[in-house]
């Protein structure tokens, strides 16, 4: 069975910047990289919030080139993904869809968050095409224009805020008569002009043309009156879900399932395993912040390795 010093399990921005450090510091990572390779950005058109692009670059291409990076240093990867992992002690075990098995002395995981969606005709289809599920990423776009959101909880009434800063109407769609959003959030809401909330309301259709999407068809369930709604983008504020079930509880996790870290540092419950990226950060969630911390766990990981060299040699 291959023995690794370190494996990286998902890529992503956190994963591909933990093995460029890794890659670089002489630890021949290996990145299993999943079933979707670069993560949520390989679904992003425009991202002009990276540094280093003053006129923007295309997800995919970043991904892409963050890659073609790591390769350059050595950085190995496999086309799996991981469905168990045994971290009852070290060196740990790794298995893979593809039959493949692993002992790593470190493991950083890196497999991200999903975003939630409701599971609509087209809906994947139209993400950057006017869908989307990041008020952060894609809000900008939308400058001066009429955009709906979906949901009820603070993701929801969070994101519909921040699109304020740029679009001329916001509206809020919700299923229920009343948000499960805190009191502030729900508050702030309230008070804002340009929000409008649309109540006992589902989303049945997305409708769109070449350019992207058009408007939607909704369905209010105490009438069940159906109507269509122009619209310029439809924003999911339903939520995401940390990738973690391969973990099968052997670590630390918060009540929504993200891994638990310490504090700035990417260190778990585990020793020796380390965690970054949108699957220990249910904040910030943006590419430059994975990559912040995929650094900071590689470098983890290589300080971890020094000092067990050093124990084995007093």
């Amino acid at each position: 069975m291959a023995h690794r010093q370190v494996i990286i399990v998902g890529s992503g921005p956190a994963g591909y910047t933990a093995a460029l450090y890794s890659s670089r510091a002489g630890l021949n990572p290996l990145v299993i990289e999943g079933h979707e390779p670069g993560g949520q950005l390989t679904t992003t058109t425009d991202v002009e919030n990276f540094p280093g692009f003053p006129e923007g670059v295309m997800g995919p291409d970043l991904m892409a080139n963050m890659k073609k990076q790591t390769l350059r240093f050595g950085t190995e990867y496999l086309s799996a993904k991981v469905t168990s992992v045994d971290l009852s002690k070290r060196p740990f075990h790794v298995k893979c869809d593809n039959g493949a098995e692993f002992m790593a002395e470190t493991l950083i995981i890196s497999t991200g968050a999903s975003a939630k969606y409701l599971g609509l005709k087209n809906e994947m289809e139209l993400i950057g095409k006017g869908v989307s599920a990041c008020a952060t990423c894609d809000g900008f776009f939308y400058r001066n224009r009429v955009v709906h959101v979906v949901g009820g909880g603070d993701t929801a009434l969070e994101e519909a805020n921040f699109l304020t800063r740029f679009a001329e109407k916001v509206y809020l769609i919700h299923r229920k008569d009343q948000f499960r959003a805190s009191k502030p959030m729900q508050e702030r809401t309230f008070k804002n002009p340009k929000i409008e909330v649309v109540w006992n309301t589902e989303v049945k259709e997305i409708l769109f043309n070449e350019t992207g999407v058009t408007g939607l068809k909704v369905i209010n369930n105490k009438t069940n009156e159906i109507t269509e709604r122009k619209t310029d983008g439809f924003f999911l504020g339903i939520g995401h879900e940390p990738n973690t079930k391969f973990l099968n509880g052997q670590l630390e996790l918060d009540d929504h399932g993200y891994i638990k870290t310490q504090g700035f540092h990417p260190d778990t419950s585990v020793a020796g395993v380390f965690a970054c990226g949108d699957v220990q950060d249910p904040y910030y969630r943006q590419a430059i912040s994975a990559a912040g911390s995929g650094c900071t766990a590689a470098i983890r990981a290589e300080r971890f390795l020094e000092a067990e060299h050093d124990k084995k040699n007093q």
